[in-house]
């Protein structure tokens, strides 16, 4: 499970900088790749959740 928080943490560092170079710049392309890491770590949270409810039980 420490893999998988590490992973969403990179996840999340690649869209917080493509979604600030959208919004200060206005870059569609980062705004792209913004949206589709987005969707990634939507996956992986749900891969947590589900690993955090077996590793409760």
């Amino acid at each position: 499970m420490k893999e998988l928080v590490e992973k969403v943490a990179e996840m999340y560092a690649a869209f917080e900088k493509d979604a600030k170079a959208q919004i200060e710049n206005g870059n569609k392309a980062a705004g792209t790749r913004a949206r589709k890491a987005s969707l990634e770590i939507e996956k992986s949270m749900k891969a947590f959740r589900k690993a955090s409810l077996e590793a409760a039980k």
